[in-house]
């Protein structure tokens, strides 16, 4: 099966990678510091599974990448890997279109273990959360609430929104998309009009509340 690791450290994605390739049945077809980059993979290579850290600041978060790659990639799946070992960010990532969520303090091989289970169509949760809820995360797949404002966005205009929460100049955006700047400055247009936006304050506070960017 082919990989993509998405993790905000480099050191992680190398010790990553160095267990997924001693794996026979694995290819790691590439790596991304961020959501943004890896969705952009995506559109490269072949890929079946993403394995996707929750927050890598400063780009875009793992949560939010894993909801536009069920929109558009709904044959690709994710694996969230976390920190967190709360229940509610399971709950969420399941609900954004994740099909396994472990923690990064787990053993290899249960990460391992997920791979394979997902790649067979189960959800997999970390064994450390124990038995007791799996079965209404299942249940509550898919029920995440839409913001109907970003439905209205297409897939490139959902890919510079974050880039110009964080501040990144036309340029700068230009480059990471592989677009022209006078792109970038249309598709700003379009999201600040179609949001429904009059300043720069309100996009950076409608990202922040919608999990778009890690500050």
């Amino acid at each position: 099966m082919n990989i993509i690791i998405a993790d905000d450290h480099a050191v992680v994605r190398s010790g990553l990678r160095l267990l997924l390739e001693s794996q026979k049945d694995i290819t790691v077809v590439g790596d991304a510091a961020d959501g943004t980059e890896a969705f952009l993979l995506l559109e490269k290579y072949p890929v079946d599974i993403v394995l996707m850290d929750m927050r890598m600041p400063p780009g875009e978060n793992g949560l939010q990448t894993t909801r536009r790659i069920k929109e558009h990639f709904p044959e690709i799946k994710t694996i969230i890997l976390s920190m967190h070992d709360e229940e509610e960010y399971v709950r969420t990532a399941i609900e954004y279109g994740a099909k396994g969520y472990i923690l990064k303090s787990s053993q290899d091989t249960v990460l391992l273990e997920a791979i394979q289970q997902v790649s067979n169509g189960n959800i997999v949760i970390d064994p450390l959360f124990g038995e007791y809820d799996k079965e209404s995360w299942r249940n509550n797949v898919g029920t995440a609430e839409k913001d109907t404002k970003y439905e209205r966005l297409s897939k490139r205009e959902r890919e510079v929104l974050p880039l110009v929460a964080l501040g990144y100049s036309n340029k700068e955006i230009a480059e990471r998309l592989f677009i022209s700047v006078k792109t970038v400055e249309v598709h700003k247009s379009h999201v600040m009009k179609k949001l429904e936006f009059a300043t720069f304050s309100e996009l950076l506070q409608y990202s922040m509340k919608h999990q778009l960017i890690d500050l």
